[in-house]
């Protein structure tokens, strides 16, 4: 028998950090996961964990190195954590670190940002994921479950149709999707947390501000804004499933529906996916 490929690691270690400056806080938390490759087989094999770094000291490791370096990027972070793996144990020759932020808004009080009181934003979360081996380092964030909307400016037509098509053609349609989008880093920012928001910014663009004939058209246009807007990224990947909204037949009661009423549906939906590079 032979042992083909092998890794291992620590899952869903949740951190959470008060960044002060002075009476202003903001607030951090992370889920992490830690994944090591390398010369660990004769533990698979032979029962020998003389080179085995235990979960638990790899838990202890991210709680100790988030309260030293977990700041505003958490790219920066995921990267001291791989190297110190990397560093620290010659018998890793390969580490993956994802991190995923559950974010925290300031609340709004009477009119002003409360200076140590959140809210969570719904639904979306940042994440950052980077590998390093000896002299290479990758570096991948993006956003996950980021729910965006239009209510016009969208349609579909001029598409095939068969003996099983039913959907009717439109150039007004609500546009729905859950946005997760994954961009590589090919060189480092002056700062990860500003250039991931400009990205962020750059692809909301023209999701709002163009007519979009099709969810396809449009995520090519949100991943060539992105990478007009920054620099140092050289790919990113979009997944936008379509979240139909499909209008109601008032008809029976008299009603007629002008684009007004829906019935928001999660399944079956529409995905679609791809990469936009330079």
């Amino acid at each position: 028998m032979k042992l083909l490929d092998h890794r291992y690691g620590k899952s869903r270690v949740r951190v959470m950090k008060i960044l002060r400056n002075g009476a202003t806080h903001t607030v951090k938390e992370l889920d992490v996961a830690v994944s090591l490759e390398g010369d660990f087989e004769s533990s698979y094999t032979s029962g020998d964990n003389t080179k085995v770094v235990a979960t638990d000291t790899m838990k202890n490791t991210v709680n100790v190195l988030a309260h030293r370096h977990l700041g505003e990027e958490n790219e920066r972070f995921a990267l001291t954590l791989a190297r110190h793996f990397l560093e620290k144990y010659p018998q890793v020759q390969r580490v993956a670190v994802e991190a995923s932020e559950r974010v925290w808004s300031r609340m709004n009080i009477d009119g002003a940002a409360h200076p140590h009181s959140f809210l969570q934003t719904q639904g979306a979360r940042p994440f950052t994921r980077v590998v390093c081996s000896d002299g290479r380092q990758n570096v991948e964030s993006g956003i996950a479950d980021l729910l965006i909307l239009k209510s016009t400016e969208s349609g579909f037509e001029n598409y095939p149709r068969c003996e099983f098509t039913t959907l009717p053609e439109t150039r007004d349609r609500i546009f729905a999707t859950s946005l997760k989008a994954t961009w590589s880093y090919s060189s480092e920012p002056e700062n990860y947390a500003r250039t991931n928001s400009a990205i962020l910014q750059a692809m909301l663009k023209p999701f709002a501000k163009n007519y979009s004939p099709s969810v396809q058209t449009t995520l090519y246009e949100m991943g060539a804004a992105a990478l007009e807007a920054c620099a140092e990224i050289s790919k990113i990947h979009l997944a936008m499933p379509n979240k139909h909204c499909l209008l109601i037949d008032l008809k029976p009661f008299g009603i007629e529906n002008r684009n007004e009423l829906f019935v928001p549906t999660d399944e079956p939906h529409g995905q679609i996916e791809a990469t936009v590079a330079r």
